[in-house]
């Protein structure tokens, strides 16, 4: 009889309908996929019929801030959600004060209560942004980069450093943005769109790509993120992205001005977005506009959903619950038909983690067990629900002590 680490027994599997499968998973990896397996294991699971899939993957989370909403007013939350978000500029300038109080001993501990929530919710796989500024300096890149480590092996933190408020407009950011890298930061951060011209958006772009090309890292930035459809950081990235060879490692992030623009325009920058291989992250339960995601599907283009923010400036709810995220965006793009929930899981899971880099996850023999057992039968229910998984499981092993 074979032996495994864990075994799953009766689970339902997505794309195979019909039977009940097995999942066998030893020394972290997947070691069966079977209608019956002829084995036992150290720990063996009872799936009651429920679904089994990957585990979740959050490709947007503003991890330094998140819990902070307690420590300032509404007013860059009622900017940020206004109407046509006209005044998303401002908004971020207000959010900004808060981190006048940065500090790496209180940004610590709501950084470990949102990563236990992840775990708590399944969601093993996170690209977590810190601001870099003359504000926040590195205070949150020190804390991300430290709960990296407490939570290794159960939730894998991406951390990006994130120069919120601007290259250009924010002297010395570009070199604290290379200090956090240094500091052992994953992914160089940008929001270009946030600069006064095009021309310094355009120089805030090749500032980024000359970090990430010295770090041989990728790149994660927010762009045209208010309501306005002249905002063209997102085709300046796609072009950047290929013209500097780095298809597959650049990552958009909101694109909200996408909502406005005409349908010539919109299918030029998606055709850039497959040439650069780039994806999009769309947060659309964040804001007013979000990016136009059916139709990126229709034109092939890779789309993901994201958290974006748990009880900030921007927004006062968030559990960093994946679930809950597709349950709102099936509302707010309205995808509710099966087919289309199936596309939302996707952009929860697999999706995700392609925007993300992470190639060794999938429900796949040979692949590290990054899995979830849910409460209920289908991708339906489980967003009816967005209840916790029954059982998470990260790295080959069962998530259960928490840091």
């Amino acid at each position: 009889m074979a032996e495994f680490d864990i075994l799953i027994r009766r689970a339902k599997l997505r794309g195979r309908s019909g039977s009940l499968f097995d999942i066998g998973i030893a020394e972290g990896r997947i070691a069966a996929i079977e209608e019956h397996i002829e084995g036992q294991a150290q720990k063996e699971i009872d799936a009651q019929g429920n679904l089994v899939t990957e585990s979740f993957a959050n490709p947007h989370l503003h991890l330094c801030k998140v819990y902070t909403l307690q420590m300032m007013d509404e007013e860059a939350l009622k900017d940020y959600h206004g109407e046509g978000m006209g005044k998303a500029m401002t908004a971020i300038e207000l959010a900004a004060r808060v981190k006048e109080k940065y500090d790496e001993s209180w940004i610590i501990e709501n950084v470990r209560k949102a990563l236990r929530e992840a775990a708590r919710f399944g969601n093993t796989h996170i690209r977590a942004f810190a601001d870099v500024d003359t504000k926040a300096k590195l205070e949150g890149i020190k804390a991300l980069i430290r709960a990296r480590e407490e939570f290794k092996g159960i939730v894998d933190v991406q951390v990006v450093a994130f120069p919120q408020d601007g290259v250009v407009r924010e002297p010395g950011a570009a070199d604290l943005v290379r200090q956090a890298m240094d500091l052992g930061a994953d992914v160089v951060g940008g929001i270009p769109w946030i600069e006064y011209t095009d021309a310094a958006a355009q120089q805030h772009i090749d500032e980024m790509f000359k970090i990430a090309k010295e770090y041989d890292k990728p790149i994660s930035m927010l762009v045209d993120d208010a309501g306005d459809p002249g905002l063209r950081t997102l085709e300046m990235l796609a072009v950047k992205t290929i013209e500097e060879g780095w298809h597959g490692r650049s990552l958009a992030h909101h694109a909200r001005a996408m909502e406005l623009y005409p349908k010539p325009y919109f299918q030029k920058v998606a055709a850039l977005l497959k040439q650069a291989q780039m994806g999009v992250v769309s947060d659309p339960q964040t804001g007013p506009l979000h990016a136009r995601v059916k139709e990126l599907l229709e034109e092939g283009a890779l789309v993901c959903l994201g958290q974006d923010d748990i009880s900030d400036a921007y927004y006062p709810y968030g559990r960093n619950n994946m679930l809950e995220v597709a349950f709102l965006a099936s509302h707010l793009l309205w995808m509710t038909t099966r087919e289309e929930m199936e596309t939302l899981y996707d952009m929860i899971t697999v999706k995700a983690a392609q925007a993300m880099g992470v190639t060794d996850y999938g429900l796949e023999v040979g692949k590290t067990a990054h899995l979830v057992v849910l409460t209920q039968p289908d991708v339906l229910e489980a967003f009816r629900h967005h209840e916790p998984p029954a059982y998470v499981i990260s790295h080959g092993k069962l998530v259960e002590d928490v840091p």
